[in-house]
């Protein structure tokens, strides 16, 4: 599960130690998944040997004397008792840690131990921060639409996301199924259907401005790390002649050898990796309150349900 260290202009724990925080989250999710496994494993047992015993107690038809009766009939009312808490297969588990995990990656965006930010709740909801924070691997570090500040002025970036081979800008072009996106070194792109044609603005403009915003940080930081720009669609098809410079165009056909490659990516966290994520930091925006004094916050995550009621 890829890591968000940006949201907008929230604060943000990773602003605060980006040299601890990448290492802390991985090592409590896989604890907390280890945890999480062994229950369901429990659960499991338990769930077998309640319908081993209905099972059992449905063949015996003959009435025998049972000195542990007594015994007997409690331990099966006890099993009998039992309630799953967890998903019956592994894979439905995954899914539920994960979205158990969600909001627990949202606190870490919003907040730090004395600030927090106002934050939008469509968020909770996000399809698309979703997909890259649930469908990515921990060593990706995503800034979801980070606002920069950039001689005092806010500017608005594309969603960047930090590997430990590069820094990949995206912008996505999710639209309408039955609709093909034309592509073109216009300033403006083609959106076609059977009985319709609508232009919109090139996603390349933006693109390229958060490029140059990410790529000037990095000089001035003298931080050489590989910069690459990709429009990405799950749901349509591109029509172009020839690909912008230095971008790809990655549409439904090209989307699952894309996907593939970057979960493919087996790498540890590098240093210039959370060099690059520190410095692009350290010039967004930042918008957020100071706790009040009676609130504290606790900075760990034990299980699944615990962070829900802190």
């Amino acid at each position: 599960m890829a890591q968000l260290i940006k949201l907008l202009d929230y604060i943000t724990r990773y602003e605060s130690n980006p040299f601890h925080y990448p290492t802390q989250y991985i090592r409590l999710k896989q604890e907390n998944w280890k945890k999480t496994l062994q229950l369901w494993e429990i659960e499991n047992e338990k769930s077998s040997n309640q319908n081993q015993s209905y099972h059992n107690d449905n063949n015996n038809g003959n009435f025998r004397w049972n000195p542990f009766a007594k015994k007997q009939q409690m331990e099966q009312e006890e099993r009998e008792s039992f309630e799953r808490t967890l998903p019956i297969t592994k894979k439905q588990l995954t899914k539920h840690f994960l979205n158990e995990l969600y909001p627990f990656q949202l606190k870490w965006a919003t907040s730090t131990i004395s600030h927090v930010s106002f934050t939008d709740s469509k968020y909770n909801h996000d399809h698309a921060l979703k997909f890259f924070l649930q469908r990515f691997p921990d060593i990706y570090l995503l800034m979801y639409y980070p606002i920069f500040n950039i001689k005092k002025a806010p500017i608005d970036g594309e969603i960047i996301l930090i590997s430990p081979v590069g820094i990949d800008i995206i912008s996505l072009m999710n639209k309408n199924p039955y609709e093909t996106i034309v592509a073109s070194n216009e300033r403006t792109w083609t959106i076609e259907t059977e009985n319709d044609v609508r232009k919109v603005l090139s996603p390349v403009i933006s693109l390229k401005r958060t490029e140059q915003i990410v790529r000037s940080i990095l000089n001035m930081h003298n931080i050489d790390f590989t910069i690459t720009k990709t429009v990405l669609s799950q749901t349509n098809n591109f029509l172009f002649s020839t690909e912008p410079y230095n971008t790809s165009i990655i549409g439904k056909r090209e989307y699952e050898d894309w996907f593939e490659k970057k979960r493919n990516l087996h790498s540890p966290l590098k240093s210039v990796q959370l060099k690059a994520m520190e410095v692009l930091l350290h010039h967004c925006q930042t918008t957020s309150v100071r706790r009040p004094e009676w609130e504290t916050e606790d900075d760990t995550y034990t299980t699944p349900a615990s962070f829900e009621e802190s």
